[in-house]
């Protein structure tokens, strides 16, 4: 990130009403606009992160994250760039019900609307651009999606350094700083499954998360790197398991690993292989990719793939 521009995080935030698709805008007090949720990055906090609370703090609707639908860039009156990156975002009916939005000087309604209306409605060209991107998604016949979160344990010990076994092998000190600070980023996508490595690196790099979601870890040899050292491991029977499940879920394991699993990803929904895997598995210790499925025909394949880097 450039020290001139201005980054922002919003959504399209969506819901079905008797099977029609409505999409919510929202009516901004002293601009007097109509525009999709969104807001400045805090500092210390991640895009995705900005991007939940933005759409929390300005319609009291709790979200999780969908597909990335778009950067939408342009330059504010103080000529200062401003990038705004976007993803789509489910109310569900629970959501919406516990939202305890009132007007304020920020916001002075909320609206939901077709889409159709929504593209005639929006006040700038931009956020038309970025609607117009999830419609695209929605054309081609995907909404609802899940996320399998494929995670690289965070910095452990260096094998010179740890005198025990190598499954022992623990966090170092900036490893355990970004196995906490991944915990914000990793909830941005609503994991409702952590599965693990036994590894101790890889325990306890979800361990905060697990803590956090009040979610147990399974821990699985099937991704661990000994098995894998030992040609034992087996990433499609866990894939497979995940897939099925149609749930959002954390897969922590080995940089070894990764490309195993990422390749079954792609075989389990009938994705093409091809160099995308490979820069999505080539992650540094601390990062994840997030690979987005068709929560209503994960076999249509792989609809899109972000990695998103460790804070430390």
């Amino acid at each position: 990130m450039t020290d001139t521009a201005v980054y922002a995080a919003g959504g399209v935030v969506w819901r079905l009403v008797e099977g029609k698709l409505s999409v919510l805008l929202i009516h901004r007090t002293a601009y007097r606009d109509l525009t999709l949720p969104k807001g400045k990055v805090d500092p210390g906090e991640t895009l995705a992160e900005t991007a939940v609370r933005e759409i929390y703090e300005e319609t009291g609707i709790r979200v999780s994250l969908g597909v990335p639908v778009g950067v939408s860039r342009y330059r504010m009156p103080n000529k200062r760039q401003k990038i705004v990156h976007y993803w789509s975002a489910e109310a569900t009916e629970t959501a919406i019900r516990s939202s305890a939005f009132v007007p304020n000087r920020e916001i002075a309604a909320l609206e939901w609307m077709s889409p159709k209306k929504a593209l005639k409605r929006l006040s700038y060209p931009v956020d038309v651009e970025i609607l117009e991107n999830f419609l695209r998604f929605v054309d081609d016949g995907v909404l609802a999606t899940f996320p399998l979160i494929v995670l690289r344990h965070a910095k452990a010990l260096s094998r010179e350094e740890w005198k025990g076994k190598d499954a022992a092998r623990p966090l170092s000190p900036r490893g355990r700083k970004q196995a906490n600070a991944a915990v914000g980023q990793l909830r941005a996508f609503g994991p409702r499954k952590i599965v693990s490595s036994p590894a101790v690196r890889c325990v306890k790099t979800v361990a905060p998360l697990s803590s956090t979601l009040g979610r147990h870890i399974e821990h699985t040899p099937l991704i661990s790197q000994d098995a894998w050292e030992e040609g034992e491991h087996d990433a499609r029977r866990i894939v497979g398991e995940r897939v099925r499940a149609r749930k959002a879920a954390v897969l922590c394991s080995h940089g070894p690993v990764l490309p195993d699993i990422l390749s079954e990803i792609a075989l389990a929904t009938g994705t093409l292989r091809g160099s995308y895997l490979g820069s999505a598995s080539a992650l540094d210790t601390g990062a994840f990719s997030v690979v987005h499925l068709s929560a209503t025909n994960p076999g249509s394949g792989i609809v899109a793939i972000e990695t998103h880097e460790p804070k430390f």
